[in-house]
C-alpha cells in the first residue's frame, strides 16, 4: 500500500474549488500506482467520511483537526511506501518525516516505483 501524499488544503484558503482540484491532483497517480500493481491510499480517502460523521461544519474546524492528520499517520503504520508529489503542504511533509521514521520508502514521481510481478 503507498500513501499518496501532497497538497490538500494547502494554498487553498479553504476554498472548496481548490481543495477538490488538489484533491484530483493526488488521485490523478492512484490509478498508475494501481496498474504497477500496489494499493493506492491517499488519507482524505479515509478521513473525510468520518469527518463529516463526527459533525465537521467546515474544512479547518476543530472536528476535521482532530481527524484529519492523525488518519495519515494512522494509515502510514500499515503502508510499505509514500509517494510524495509536488507542492508545498505541512501535512504531506509530516507524512514524510513519519514514513522515514517507520523505514518506508519515499518516492517522488510515479514512474519510479517499481512494478510488482
Amino acid at each position: 500500500m503507498i500513501l499518496i501524499a501532497g497538497p490538500y488544503r494547502s494554498g487553498t484558503n479553504n476554498d472548496e474549488t481548490l481543495i477538490k482540484k488538489n484533491m484530483d491532483r493526488l488521485e490523478s497517480v492512484a490509478l498508475p500506482i494501481f496498474r504497477k500493481g500496489h494499493i493506492p491510499m491517499i488519507g482524505e480517502w479515509v478521513a473525510n467520511p468520518l469527518i463529516a460523521l463526527a459533525g465537521s461544519k467546515e474544512v479547518g474546524d476543530e472536528v476535521f483537526t482532530e481527524i484529519q492528520y492523525p488518519t495519515a499517520h494512522r494509515l502510514l503504520t500499515k503502508c510499505d511506501a509514500i509517494l510524495r508529489i509536488e507542492g508545498a503542504s505541512h501535512g504531506a511533509d509530516q507524512d514524510v518525516k513519519i514514513g522515514k521514521e517507520l523505514g518506508l520508502k519515499i518516492y517522488y514521481n510515479v514512474e519510479d516505483i517499481p512494478k510488482e510481478k
